[in-house]
């Protein structure tokens, strides 16, 4: 069982999340709802909510947590000399923050591997209810003034959460996951959250690291 969240709960403690054993690892709690403050106090915690439409907010802290240390993050020779010659094209773009929305309903898009999404109007209000707070953020990819790729995330202090990615033409995400890390690295940002393991993930130079050790230095970076 995990507990029901009314809007004026705190959250469990995160070593209270279920196990692989427990049938659902990581999944924390349940209930109350993705406002601006609601939102930051999950991150601040370790928290995200992952959910489908018609199934109450659900509330994760997985462990292992998966990773990406940016000074860990590496392309593919191929792809470092597409960006290159993409950076001295004078039809790419590469943007922060002017489309945010726009990112999010593009990640929200049916893809061939899956047959929904957990992008829903509800997550969409509430992450673009923290943009205009300046916590919640996007980096995009513009082709000939068209959006063709994109990722976004949640920053709090030198804390990065990746949530989602898109790409319209290939490796348009990739693209903006590597200036997203461009950005990152300037600003002395060390971590992007990306909640969980993946083989994709791992390509970039992602790992899974102990919750315990994602929390420390989370406490540390907000």
């Amino acid at each position: 069982m995990i507990p029901w969240l009314e809007i004026d709960s705190r959250f469990p403690d995160v070593e209270q999340a279920l196990t692989e054993e427990q049938g659902a690892a990581g999944l924390l709690a349940a209930g109350a709802d993705l406002s601006p403050k609601r939102l930051l106090n999950a991150y601040q915690h370790g928290i995200f909510p992952w959910f489908s439409e018609g199934q109450p907010v659900l509330w994760w802290s997985t462990d292992p947590r998966m990773v990406l240390k940016t000074s860990d993050f590496k392309l593919s020779d191929s792809l470092k000399k597409r960006l290159n010659k993409s950076l001295k094209d004078p039809r790419w773009r590469f943007r922060f923050d002017t489309a945010f929305e726009q990112v999010m309903r593009h990640c929200a898009e049916p893809r061939k591997s899956q047959e929904g999404t957990w992008i829903s109007e509800e997550i969409i209000a509430g992450y673009t209810a923290l943009h205009k707070m300046g916590y919640a953020h996007s980096s995009e990819v513009w082709l000939d003034d068209e959006l063709v790729g994109g990722a976004y995330g949640i920053c709090i202090g030198k804390m990065f959460y990746g949530e989602s990615m898109f790409a319209k033409v290939t490796d348009a995400s990739k693209m903006a996951l590597s200036q997203l890390v461009v950005f990152l690295r300037k600003h002395d940002v060390k971590m992007i959250d990306c909640q969980q393991e993946t083989s994709h993930l791992a390509s970039f130079g992602a790992k899974p690291i102990r919750r315990h050790d994602f929390m420390q230095h989370v406490e540390q970076a907000i």
